[in-house]
């Protein structure tokens, strides 16, 4: 999947991105059993995804260490990692002699990466690199060849989960990255650039938890210098005990080249994507603090007495949130999340975000120049999935699809959960909304004066008039729209 400069150039600092590749790195240790047969019939789905040791440190010490192979690594690593061939058919304009322009059917291939983490067929790639498809192919390294059926994709963090039908397959453990990884680590990146098979790159990590790349919703990426391109999304960014640290999704580049920087999503999100999958489930649910929050710059330090720059303000809190049970308040700086130092919103949201529901989540506060620490409750965002109505009728919105905005349709959705209203989720494209040049995303608040709180009551309110003035949210931008 190829970003354009100038988007990109508005969503990020970077000057372009190609998502659809990533990283990888450097280094050699003791071996590890990285390859499992799971038993047939297992009920808990975690129980099978494989949690590796923590990883040894040492920096070479002679000459001898320092011409090391990673050829141990690799040999053990590789065997898990496969090609992923998507097809879908699409239909274009051909033009012949006799019958001019015509609608013509197509095939099309993409090919990318994957990664084996359950033994018992379970694959990991990136969504961009199946969606659409009609049908999916998985090649082994062994050269083996299976169909595979998708079992989840989740697009807001460029996730698929793949099953092939067979059994006591290679596969990677997960790596802890949140405790584990830091920068300077050796690593290794393993896919199948260019329609290559199986290559492997070296490096190191560069950076971790980049939020600011846009590629996805729930951004942390973990960044490293290896030689990336296309082909290896989906595929494994592995440390040197051969555990799964991330699936390569991006790399930084003006050309479409490695340029050394990728970025790859962390093993922890990949895990829970994983665990929704094979616990029977069609979407991820992933937790929501219910805070609204701003990075602390210098000036903002400064006002808040704290001897410099970190940590996120909570701005706002939403009525019975996660958050405000747990004892967050307006004003509050949060430090950490489950351990884990957090600069920027989206840090905050993505730590929470990977807990599974349920869990106890510890938050680090600075208030009033105190420290103290808060427990959250790791849960869904309140509002469940409310059903979309189909608008009809001789007015304006007929065609929309409309949805009540709640925190868990906003977090799916994309938009600001601490909004009310009623979104647009979909537009017949030969509709009178879509004619009259509403978009999908556009929230509608008001209806002639009156609030807007559901899609029930929006239908009648349209129905009811003969003229309107809609208010209308998009972009952050309102307006009042007279017909």
């Amino acid at each position: 999947m190829k970003i354009t400069r100038s988007a990109l150039l508005k969503a990020s600092p970077f000057a372009a991105l190609i998502a659809g590749f990533a990283g990888g790195a450097l280094a050699v240790v003791a071996p590890m059993q990285t390859t499992q047969s799971a038993p047939a019939e297992q009920s808990d789905p975690y129980l099978q995804l494989v949690q590796a040791q923590p990883l040894a440190r040492a920096a070479p010490t002679s000459r001898g260490e320092v011409q090391l192979s990673f050829a141990p690594v690799a040999a053990r690593a590789g065997p898990a990692v496969v090609n992923v061939y998507a097809q879908r058919t699409v239909r274009g304009i051909a033009r012949d002699p006799f019958f001019g322009r015509f609608s013509q059917p197509r095939v099309e291939q993409s090919l990318g990466s994957g990664v084996i983490v359950r033994a018992d067929g379970i694959i990991v790639t990136n969504n961009h690199v199946i969606e659409g498809a009609q049908s999916l192919k998985v090649v082994l390294a062994d050269r083996r060849e299976f169909d595979a059926q998708l079992v989840l994709a989740d697009p807001r963090v460029d996730l698929a989960v793949l099953r092939i039908d067979e059994r006591a397959l290679p596969s990677l453990p997960f790596a802890d990255t949140q405790h584990g990884l830091e920068v300077g680590d050796l690593v290794l990146a393993i896919g199948n650039p260019f329609g290559l098979t199986q290559t492997v790159t070296s490096g190191i990590i560069s950076a971790l938890a980049r939020t600011e790349v846009g590629v996805s919703d729930y951004a942390f990426f973990i960044q490293t210098d290896a030689a990336i391109n296309r082909g290896n999304s989906g595929g494994a960014l592995v440390d040197m005990n051969g555990a799964l640290v991330g699936i390569n999704s991006a790399i930084f580049s003006e050309t479409g080249g490695s340029n050394g920087i990728g970025f790859a999503i962390p093993s922890e999100m990949v895990q829970r994507v994983v665990e929704s999958a094979v616990s029977g489930g069609t979407t991820v649910v992933r937790p929501w603090l219910g805070a609204r929050m701003q990075t602390v710059t210098q000036d903002l330090a400064n006002s808040l007495g704290l001897p410099r720059p970190g940590g996120v303000l909570v701005s706002a809190l939403y009525p019975r949130s996660a958050g405000e049970r747990a004892g967050l308040r307006e004003g509050d700086v949060i430090l950490s999340v489950a351990g884990t130092q957090v600069n920027d919103e989206g840090g905050v949201r993505y730590q929470f975000a990977t807990q599974r529901p349920g869990t106890r989540v510890p938050l680090a506060v600075r208030r009033d120049g105190r420290d103290l620490t808060l427990t959250a409750t790791a849960e869904a965002p309140p509002g469940g999935a409310p059903e979309a109505r189909e608008l009809t009728g001789r007015h304006p919105l007929s065609g929309a699809r409309v949805v009540t905005l709640t925190p868990a349709t906003a977090e799916t959705s994309g938009l600001d959960p601490f909004k009310s209203g009623v979104f647009i989720q979909a537009l017949d494209r030969g509709g009178v909304a879509a004619r009259v040049g509403f978009r999908t995303g556009d929230i509608i608040d008001e209806i002639n004066g009156q609030p807007v709180r559901d899609a029930a009551q929006l239908d009648r309110a349209m129905a009811q008039s003969q003229s309107w003035v809609i208010g209308v949210e998009r972009n952050g931008q309102r307006a009042e729209i007279r017909f």
